[in-house]
């Protein structure tokens, strides 16, 4: 038995319980202890109904930890190992049963909380700067929350990249966060589309990342040059509602889309590559993972609180 965060009814922080399950590693599993469990938006979407799922259901996704028992076809992993995931339901746990498929090796470089706070929002940043639009030297990008968890990894990795970086963020704070991860210009969002475009000299971003949503999403389209890109990956001020796609033509031939991890490592060769990537600049101190708080598991209500109250920088962690 194993002490597991919990939804029975869909609604704000509260309906958040403790619960006592049972955990085993089946063919093709491995039961891990876990040492840091990731706290993401999709987690809060998933308790308050926006996304549909079965109830009861066990949060978290993504996390860290070490090895205790192999099932049937696991592989060369072995009891001792540690790893890290994504995709593996269940994981604001003491323990949790995570698909083969789904752990990698922590390399020595590594430290375990560190693995635990980079593998959603690292592999996030990931894919959306060098698959769903692939970043270079040529581009200047806009990040948005760029002091959050995946803004901050966003902003480091567009720069690494060579592109000019703007970023925006709600506070003084938070400007200083982006600034020092190494954006050229950080902006408040108020009328940030229009500042946008005296940066650019009236030609406005390649692409605009967008995990804010609804607050702005106009903005963000009249900050883009045409036949430029708004990846909208996320909605933390809420969804963005039906809009003409008519619009995109007369903007100047824009694309939109709305991207989400799981077909970017859906195949295994594709997601070792990003993990591997990222790791690999972790390990020689190039990207840097700021973990903006860790809690309790008994704590993870207020985890939720302060994520979507937008008090929160870098990265949350459940530490079991």
């Amino acid at each position: 038995m194993t002490n597991a965060i919990r939804v029975h009814e869909t609604g704000g922080p509260e309906v958040l319980r403790l619960d006592e399950v049972t955990r085993e590693a089946g063919t093709g599993q491995l039961l891990v202890r876990v040492e840091a469990a990731g706290v993401n938006f999709i987690d809060t979407y998933q308790r308050s109904g926006v996304y549909s799922v079965e109830l009861p259901h066990a949060l978290g996704l993504e996390g860290a930890g070490t090895v205790e028992a192999v099932g049937d076809g696991a592989g060369d992993f072995a009891p001792g190992d540690r790893v890290a995931w994504v995709w593996a339901a269940g994981s604001y746990a003491e323990h949790v049963v995570v698909p083969v498929e789904r752990a990698v090796r922590i390399p020595d470089a590594v430290d375990t909380k560190t693995a635990g706070a980079l593998m959603l929002q690292g592999l996030t940043a990931h894919y959306l700067l060098r698959s769903t639009y692939r970043v270079d030297e040529t581009d200047t990008v806009l990040v948005h929350a760029a002091a959050g968890g995946v803004g901050l990894l966003l902003v480091q990795l567009a720069t690494s990249l060579g592109a000019r970086v703007i970023a925006t963020a709600s506070t003084a704070e938070k400007r200083a966060l982006a600034t020092g991860a190494g954006a050229d210009e950080v902006l408040g969002y108020e009328d940030f589309d229009t500042k946008v475009r005296e940066l650019t000299g009236g030609t406005g971003v390649s692409v605009v990342y967008d995990g804010v949503g609804k607050d702005t999403f106009e903005a963000s389209l009249a900050s883009i040059r045409p036949r430029g890109y708004l990846v909208l990956f996320g909605g933390s001020s809420g969804q963005v509602p039906p809009f003409d796609l008519q619009r995109l033509n007369a903007a100047g031939s824009l694309f939109v889309t709305r991207p989400s991890l799981g077909p970017y490592i859906a195949d295994r060769a594709e997601y070792e590559w990003r993990v591997g990537e990222l790791f690999e600049a972790v390990g020689n101190g190039s990207l840097q993972v700021r973990i903006g708080g860790s809690y309790p598991l008994t704590e993870a209500a207020n985890a939720h609180r302060d994520l979507e109250g937008r008090k929160t920088t870098g990265k949350l962690l459940l530490v079991p």
